[in-house]
């Protein structure tokens, strides 16, 4: 796709990879509606988006309620234009034991990162679809593609993200439509564990990469119509590979290189993000 010019919805646009990808949407010269819950902190990305000299609206959003997501698309369609671009950017995630979440938990976690994704993207499917063009880029993780024990309801939520993006992609193939889906692995300066921990106390299999690098992928992914594309280093951009050919080594070898006992840790001292 080519982005200048184009109109784009970026939901979790108030912190961490959401500010960083709309800075870089809006030097491409995409016109952006930015969503989030935090109406201070969405209100900072707009003005950093408008100083690039696109088009921005803010829009104070809570995904996992429907009625916010349709007056986002009201509201884009009506300031900006229909959108040729959605990024599913919104998550939410508890490091846990499993039989220690809330089941009010559970629910609030699957709703914010699938359901309010799926939802959001037959929202602005039918106008796609008339058009004949758009893209839709859903952010996954590394989480998605192998095991994470004490990250449990958050790993099935971006499995559900990856096998969701395929699905879509291959029945909006024939109708012109794009679909990609995004998945990183830790990112450094930006999220949970960036907050708790350096880069060095991470375990080298699970490097951090930077939010740049995030970002370079995932425009790369939108303007080349990809499928998917993983953001790791080392062995970690072959983790898709590897745990299809064996789940079990895979996951024996994140046991023994210390990733499964990094994270039983945050588990033990209670994260969210």
């Amino acid at each position: 796709m080519e982005l200048h010019g184009k109109v784009g919805i970026l939901t979790g646009a108030s912190r961490g990879i959401g500010v960083h990808l709309a800075e870089a949407l809006a030097t491409k010269g995409v016109h952006l509606a930015l969503a989030a819950r935090s109406e201070a902190e969405l209100a900072d990305t707009v003005a950093k988006v408008q100083a690039r000299g696109v088009r921005a609206i803010g829009v104070p959003t809570d995904v996992s309620k429907r009625g916010d997501l349709e007056r986002l698309l009201e509201r884009t369609a009506a300031e900006l234009g229909p959108p040729d671009l959605l990024i599913n950017n919104a998550g939410v995630q508890k490091v846990a034991r499993f039989q220690e979440f809330d089941l009010d938990e559970i629910a609030s976690i699957i709703n914010t990162n699938v359901v309010a994704l799926e939802t959001l993207s037959r929202l602005v499917l039918p106008g796609m679809i008339e058009r004949g063009s758009g893209h839709i880029c859903n952010m996954a993780s590394l989480s998605g593609r192998t095991a994470y024990p004490y990250n449990t309801v958050y790993a099935s939520s971006k499995h559900a993200v990856v096998g969701f993006s395929w699905s879509l992609r291959e029945e909006m193939r024939p109708l012109g439509i794009e679909v990609s889906v995004v998945c990183p692995a830790f990112v450094s300066g930006d999220g949970m564990f960036a907050r708790r921990h350096p880069d060095d106390a991470v375990p080298r299999i699970a490097k951090p990469v930077t939010p740049s690098d995030v970002v370079e992928k995932t425009i790369d992914a939108i303007e080349n119509n990809k499928a998917e594309v993983i953001v790791a280093t080392g062995l970690g951009n072959l983790v898709d590979v590897f745990h299809a050919l064996s789940p079990d080594f895979t996951a024996k070898v994140q046991r023994r290189t210390g990733l499964y006992r990094f994270i039983e840790e945050e588990a033990s001292r209670g994260s969210s993000a």
